[in-house]
């Protein structure tokens, strides 16, 4: 797993009012925000997001984002499109290729590979009208 050397701006993984489109799931010292390419996310249209990884710590190692996925837990399915991941550097990315295939609350996790080797699991959930 490769470490990010510089972190991306620490206001990059901060809630806004002002960026409703802007998700954020934390856990442990890290967070990670998520924004997609349009607001709201549109049923049944492939959409890509940026993603950035953030740590509580100034110059902390950052871990490297492994994959993205997401599903319905009320539902018991997922996505029928696996996400492309492409490292931008400094703790960002871009995953192209996803499709909330029906409204509803939906649950987007990201799996992240820790300097040490472990791999730490983030979640966040969306609600797509």
């Amino acid at each position: 797993a490769s470490v990010a050397q510089a972190g991306p701006p620490a206001t990059a993984c901060r809630a806004d009012p002002a960026r409703p489109d802007r998700l954020l799931a934390t856990s442990h010292g890290l967070t990670l925000a998520i924004v997609p390419e349009r607001w709201p996310i549109a049923v049944g249209r492939h959409f890509s997001v940026e993603l950035t990884v953030c740590a509580d710590r100034p110059g902390a190692a950052l871990p490297s984002l492994l994959g993205l996925d997401a599903d319905m837990p009320l539902h018991r399915h997922g996505m029928n499109y696996r996400a492309s991941i492409e490292p931008l550097g400094a703790g960002r990315y871009v995953a192209r290729g996803l499709m909330f295939h029906m409204p509803g609350r939906w649950r987007v996790t990201a799996d992240l590979a820790e300097p040490g080797g472990a791999t730490r699991r983030l979640v966040l959930d969306v609600d797509v009208p």
